[in-house]
């Protein structure tokens, strides 16, 4: 037990100091300086000396440190931390193990980066400091478990006895290597970090086989003082003296006008001054000997030594991964856990199955999915994709990444991105592994389980799964398991939340099966608490872009081979542009949880099939759209879906180059001054970079003429700009929705436009996934009506109307533009509803109108569109229907599940005419108009097609 004299003594003077600190360091006046002993400092108190103290010494360092620095090449992971030039605190790096390696390197890498030196000499002596280095050792190999550090006693014993000393503590991590498991031969122990303490054998193993693999990240740095501040005031939690101490310091300690002996501590005795008092606790009485001190200056240095290792062990936990020194055994420890024992039983009872025929299965669903990491291959994939993103790619821009940082040794990562192209496993992995965090696992589909990439991915840490498994109640069991496994182990873990990857550009609805996995593990046992990290990922061009636009139009899809990976090599040498991937801002499991009233742990340890209740469910629900709607806020506007949304909104998708660029500076001005989301990034490109960088990557052309330049789409790739265009389309849909409604009206009076835009929003919100709340979207509506009106598209005629600009000029050109991109999706309601309301109520199911829409969609587009194949998008009318249900304009029948509804359908329909032409609204009844022998013929021809298809994934 810390002496209370010690306490409250280092407590008075802490607060004494912070009551005297502004006058001392900020007065102008030289002479103005402490009188007290330990404050009559300047700059020429702290010295430094070499370390080593004899010319043998000396040498060694220095040729140490030489041949070290052409053996070592260490990579920098994270920020460096940043110190004021005249800042005269004294800084010490904290390392967990001794080795003179380690040493060496820190060294090194301060001269490098212009830190502190680590291997310089530290004086002090007017606070009695006199050390070696700078470096503190937590732990020898020869010491004793429990032995503390004696430079860090020393060090807390100085901060306790001199107030104005400043010392700062910067941990630091060094790997040689990042391979998170012990492997089993001798050569691979002398390779690479694990989780045991490096021997000097195995040091120099590192320097001379792992030199050019090695790592150091130097961690934001702790004010030692303020270290033990908190240790003392926690250890005095319920001491009343302490405790108005720090009440006191907590109310003034930025108030320059209280009086240092009014910081004192109070007692129940007002008749004794304060003098009296700070002379009874500055002044131990005899009992208090010299030996106490000392034995309390150890305790408080024990702590903080324990607290700097969990530190250090949860930063190195979160760049390695876990231990996986049981890794071969998993499959074992999955197979004979209690709940796939239960499981298998289960599988015994209900399918006649034989216990022992059931175990045997079991474990080949284990060893169909179970990872098995490698880190020779993770090391070749290093090396591989660095040159592979140089060669395809003119850069990979990250945003947002600290935050993932500031949660990975504290947290359960789930990393959800959306899923865009095959190249996102490797490149978000490849992220997340050069900026010094451990590599999640991927949960891959089995489709990419082949031949020769199967291996190399499964090596580097994905685990397949199967594509479709409802009702296989045994594969289910085992894959909850071994995510259950995953996640009580700390393993991050990545799955793509659409499913599969958009064909669109657009979000794909969430699939929530591996949510549910993740929700239920939680709900089992509690280790880490979970937190989902949303993550955006945008390309420039895309690798199988003509591949999404022949499925869409019908194509079968090709399954993946070795043959197809061949085929991909032949593009490496096509330019890319640049990839963006952007962090959104996190969510936190136990927050979804206190909303849903979801209690932890309240699933049984030992059991994978207990069902989630209807809270729960809901939550898991609420979890997958929030993760959607993160995922667009963390948008990046690049210039290509710049210069997409533009030019496919002119007709003919070819418009005047300065127009061109006026628009882009417009869509760069609206997103500017009203920010989607505060993460969202918008290009700093100048419209004139947009449009000649369009031309280089070969997706417009510039058409020279008398009268002024043309850009136009590049022939046949207007379908693949138009997926480009749909990843930011969520940005600027209300504010095209709004200049749809002027600009096709005229006029229009604000009540009337806010009153359409609430009945049509949620179908907006459902299909792109926007944030905006229902409840405040009038005041959203207000102030994306004002930036139109501040940029001159709309005009404000009075009595709550508004109008637009003069035809002919260029801000009514602008309107028109940005009015487009709504159209189509406003177009797809209304064939929907002009559907259902010429079929009638109890006609159709929601399969067959979502099957009908897509050919009435596909037959629209070739004879009225511009052959975009994202307008006739299966998912999108699944979505519009789900919606409709969602909101209860249509009702599903228990028994025949055929869609019934009311003249409400007609309503909604009603609002189309204020945005769709009377001449696109006719053709749209018109081609919805389908007799019974017409819909009979196509949901037979749809139905044998499915079949065809299912047979060929059998």
């Amino acid at each position: 037990m810390i002496p209370s004299f010690l306490k409250n003594k280092f407590l008075t003077d802490r607060a004494a100091k912070s009551s005297s600190t502004n006058t001392a360091d900020g007065s102008d006046d030289v002479g103005g300086v402490d009188s007290r002993a330990d404050g009559n400092l300047d700059s020429q108190r702290v010295l430094v000396k070499p370390a080593a103290k004899t010319p043998i010494n000396q040498l060694y360092r220095k040729l140490s440190g030489q041949i070290l620095d052409v053996a070592v090449k260490p990579k920098l992971l994270g920020e460096l931390p940043e110190f004021a030039a005249e800042d005269q605190t004294l800084t010490f790096y904290v390392l967990q193990d001794y080795s003179r390696s380690n040493s060496i390197l820190i060294d090194l890498q301060t001269q490098e980066h212009k830190l502190p030196p680590a291997l310089v000499g530290v004086k002090d002596s007017v606070h009695q400091i006199d050390e070696s280095a700078a470096i503190i050792f937590l732990h020898h190999p020869k010491a004793k478990q429990d032995q503390v550090s004696p430079r860090l006693m020393r060090l807390i014993s100085a901060a306790l006895q001199y107030p104005q000393l400043q010392i700062r503590l910067v941990p630091v991590s060094i790997l040689w290597g990042r391979a998170p498991e012990k492997e089993d031969s001798l050569f691979k122990l002398l390779m690479t970090d694990n989780w045991q303490d490096p021997s000097i054998t195995k040091q120099l193993f590192n320097i001379g086989v792992m030199g050019r693999d090695t790592f150091v990240q130097f961690h934001p740095s702790q004010d030692l003082r303020t270290v033990v501040y908190h240790n003392l005031c926690e250890e005095e939690e319920d001491n009343s003296v302490a405790t108005s101490v720090t009440d006191e310091l907590s109310a003034n300690l930025h108030n320059d006008d209280v009086d240092q002996e009014d910081l004192l501590p109070k007692t129940a005795d007002s008749d004794r001054s304060n003098a009296q008092i700070s002379s009874e606790i500055l002044q131990p009485s005899p009992m208090n000997s010299l030996v106490a001190a000392a034995d309390a200056n150890r305790e408080v240095a024990h702590t903080i030594q324990q607290q700097l290792n969990v530190y250090l062990d949860k930063q190195r936990a979160s760049m390695l991964g876990p231990d996986l020194s049981d890794k071969r055994n998993l499959v074992d420890k999955l197979i004979y856990s209690p709940a796939i024992k239960h499981a298998i039983e289960t599988e015994f009872k209900q399918t006649g199955t034989s216990v022992r025929e059931a175990h045997i299965l079991a474990k080949s669903y284990a060893n169909e999915m179970v990872n098995d990491y490698s880190y020779p291959i993770i090391r070749v994939f290093d090396r591989f994709l660095t040159w592979l993103w140089t060669q395809l790619y003119d850069g990979v821009e990250v945003h947002h990444f600290e935050r993932v940082r500031e949660l990975a040794a504290d947290y359960e990562i789930i990393y959800v991105p959306c899923h865009r192209s095959h190249v996102d496993y490797l490149l978000l992995s490849y992220v997340i592994y050069k900026r010094g965090l451990s590599i999640p696992y991927v949960a891959a589909g089995d489709n990419l389980d082949v031949p020769v990439l199967g291996p190399l991915l499964r090596g580097a840490v994905a685990f397949f799964i199967r594509r479709s498994f409802r009702g296989n109640a045994l594969y289910t069991a085992v894959l909850r398991e071994y995510m259950h496994t995953l996640i009580t182990r700390n393993t991050p873990i990545e799955y793509f939340i659409e499913g599969g990857r958009s064909r669109t550009g657009r979000l794909l609805p969430p699939k929530m099966g591996m949510l549910a996995m993740t929700v239920h593990s939680q709900l089992r046992k509690t280790n880490k608490p979970v937190v989902f990290i949303p993550t955006y990922i945008g390309y420039e061009r895309i690798m199988e872009g003509g591949t999404y636009i022949g499925e869409l139009k019908g194509k079968p899809k090709e399954s993946e081979s070795l043959i197809g990976l061949l085929k991909v090599t032949r593009k490496i040498e096509r330019v890319f542009g640049n990839v963006h991937l952007s962090f959104g801002t996190p969510l936190h499991l136990t927050d979804f949880m206190q909303k849903f009233d979801v209690p932890a742990e309240s699933l049984p340890a030992d059991r994978t099939d207990t069902p989630l209740d209807a809270k729960a469910t809901a939550m898991v629900d609420n979890i997958g759209v929030k993760i959607m709607q993160h995922i667009n806020k963390a948008a990046v506007v690049n210039p290509i879906s710049l210069l997409s949304l533009v030019v496919l909104s002119a007709p003919k998708a070819a418009l005047d180059e300065s127009i061109c660029r006026e628009q882009i500076a417009l869509y760069q001005s609206i997103a500017r001054q009203q920010p989607y989301d505060e993460d969202t990034i918008i290009t700093d490109m100048s419209p004139q970079q947009i449009v000649d960088y369009g031309i280089k990557l070969k997706l417009i052309e510039r058409i020279p003429h008398i009268l002024g330049d043309i850009i136009q789409v590049v022939d046949r790739q207007a379908a693949l700009l138009s997926y480009f265009r749909n990843n930011i389309l969520h940005v600027f849909i209300l504010q095209s929705f709004l200049a749809a409604l002027v600009a096709r009206n005229g006029r229009i009076k604000r009540h009337r436009l806010d009153d359409i835009v609430a009945q049509l929003y949620p179908f907006l919100q459902s299909e792109l996934f926007l944030h905006y709340s229902a409840h405040g979207l009038k005041d959203t509506l207000n102030d994306k009506i004002d930036n139109l009106i501040a940029h001159d598209l709309i005009v404000e005629l009075g009595d709550g109307i508004l109008g637009i600009p003069e035809a002919n000029s260029s801000s009514y050109q602008q309107l028109t533009v940005l009015a487009t991109p709504v159209e189509h999706s406003l177009e797809r309601y209304f064939m929907t509803l002009a559907l259902l309301a010429q079929q009638g109520s109890g006609n159709l199911t929601a399969e067959e109108v979502v099957d009908l829409c897509h050919l009435l969609g596909q037959r629209l587009s070739v004879l009225y569109a511009d052959d975009i194949p994202d307008f006739f998008d299966r998912s999108l009318f699944t979505s519009f229907v789900n919606a409709l249900s969602r909101l209860d304009y249509i009702q599903t029948d228990s028994e025949t599940g055929v869609l019934t509804f009311d003249e409400r359908i007609n309503n909604i329909a009603h609002h189309a005419k204020y945005v769709l032409s009377t001449d696109m609204m006719q053709i749209l009844q018109q081609v919805a108009s389908l007799d019974e022998e017409e819909i009979a013929h196509a949901i037979t021809a749809i139905s044998n097609k499915k079949q065809r298809k299912f047979g060929r994934k059998r």
